[in-house]
């Protein structure tokens, strides 16, 4: 029972997606359902559209393996799945699409030290080939600090705990032993 409404984009939504929403207001007005004023068009416009026709477009090319996050998710999981739907229309466009499904991905992530805390840039790489996600100490390191097979690698959102939105504990097991890595990037994207 959503009190909150996208009247630009005809979609009912839950108040905490609707703060959102507010945030891209180039792409979603949001009014609400019991408090606002709405006019015959909106109305009309909300009648003839609706979430299950939004979907049908929004989602349209969804990759299969796409994890949707649901009211129960963090807030930056909710705000750049809307973002990608409605702002970037990634699910509309693949050739929007981040290159998620390439197998390949190789970038900098700001990476707490363990004996000071301190955060350092390292460069982290994730192979699909491979089954593993590794990071470097160093940018020009021929070899990885820690290899953590995907298989035995577990990553939460954890903004409070590493004090940024975009922050994220890596568990993962080496020699028999659970291990976790805390990073941040700056982009929640």
């Amino acid at each position: 029972d959503p009190d909150w409404a996208s009247h630009s984009l005809g979609i009912f939504i839950c108040l905490n997606c609707s703060g959102i929403h507010r945030n891209i207001p180039q792409v979603s007005k949001v009014k609400s359902v019991r408090l606002d004023d709405w006019d015959d068009a909106q109305v009309e416009f909300m009648a003839s559209n609706g979430n299950n026709v939004a979907k049908a477009k929004y989602e349209s090319k969804m990759p299969p393996f796409y994890y949707k996050p649901t009211f129960l998710d963090c807030q930056l999981l909710r705000e750049q799945w809307i973002r990608a739907k409605y702002e970037r229309k990634e699910f509309i466009h693949s050739e929007k699409q981040e290159p998620y499904s390439a197998g390949y991905r190789e970038g900098f992530l700001w990476k707490r030290g363990r004996d000071n805390g301190q955060f350092l840039s390292r460069k982290f790489v994730l192979s699909e080939r491979e089954g593993a996600l590794k990071y470097f100490n160093k940018n020009d390191a021929k070899e990885p600090k820690a290899i953590m097979k995907i298989e035995h690698l577990n990553a939460t959102f954890q903004p409070a705990k590493i004090g940024n939105p975009h922050g994220l504990q890596i568990t993962y097991l080496k020699d028999n032993s659970t291990r976790n890595i805390f990073v941040y990037h700056e982009d929640g994207k």
